[in-house]
Formats: structure tokens, sequence, C-alpha cells
């Protein structure tokens, strides 16, 4: 029997749920990109007009991984998907199943909330992280790449 209890984020978990994104960031090399701190998370969750949305899994009164999702919309479906932005474990964690049972929390979620898709993506090198998601039903889109546009380029592109 797992001993992880999934719930929706409060306000007392931005410490510990920042503390982990700066964890993913480091194992996925990208430590030098984050420029969030726990007052815009904060923010992001718990503020006026929230962007985002996340669930954590607590163990032993310790919250060891979490999820952070927004919805998006399908043209094609006409529904509301769900996003998943990040899931994270703790690395002491790791192989009890709990990025299962996370995954399997959001897919819940979206059914609950009629949503017509549930995504996420993943780095193309993360070979452990693909095979679990390939086990767990998901499929990967090849054909399909991320377009992103921050910082300066986003000012110029807002000013054309």
């Amino acid at each position: 029997m797992s001993s992880l209890t999934i719930r929706p984020a409060l306000p007392e978990d931005v410490n510990a749920i920042f503390s982990m994104i700066f964890e993913l960031a480091v194992f996925e090399k990208l430590e030098h990109m984050v420029v969030a701190n726990e007052a815009m998370l904060h923010e992001g969750l718990f503020g006026e007009q929230p962007g985002c949305e996340a669930l954590v899994g607590v163990e032993n009164g310790e919250v060891v991984t979490f999820a952070l999702f927004f919805h998006n919309f399908s043209t094609f479906l006409c529904q509301k998907g769900l996003y998943l932005e990040d899931l994270y474990v703790k690395q002491d964690c790791r192989g009890k199943g709990y990025g299962k049972q996370m995954l399997v929390a959001l897919a819940q979620l979206a059914v609950e909330r009629r949503c017509g898709r549930f995504e996420w993506s993943v780095l193309d090198w993360n070979d452990t992280a693909i095979s679990f998601y390939q086990n767990m039903g998901a499929s990967v889109m090849p054909d399909w790449r991320i377009c992103r546009v921050t910082g300066d380029a986003l000012t110029r592109l807002a000013t054309h």
C-alpha cells in the first residue's frame, strides 16, 4: 500500500514546490534558465488570476512530488485539455510508483473536467521518462515540435 497522499497544492506548499522546480531544472541541465522565485510561483498558483494549478504528493508529512498543470484548448476537438507543465518526484522517492499515481490523478481530473485530451512534453534525451510515459499509454508525437518565443524576441514579435 502506498504511503502517498495526493491533494491540491496549498499556499504553504510553495516553498517545497519551488525547491523541486529547481531540482528539476538541474536534472534537465537548465538551471541557468530559472528566473522565477517563490513569490512569482505563489502568484501563479494562488494570485488574483492564477495561471496554473498544482497537485502535490505527500509522504510522511513531506511534499515529495508535484505536478503543475493548466488548461489549454483544442480547436479540432472544441474542448479544453489538461496540459501538464512539470511533474517531479524527489530523487529518494523514485521507484515507489509515485509518478504513476500522479499521472493517474491528473488523468482522473481531466476526465472529471471533461477534457478532450491530457498532454505534456518530454525531452528527447530522457529515454527513461519516454519509456515510462509510453508504458502508461501515452503516444510520443514524433511529428510535432514546440515553438517558443521569449524575452526580447517576444517583445520584438509583439511590435510587428
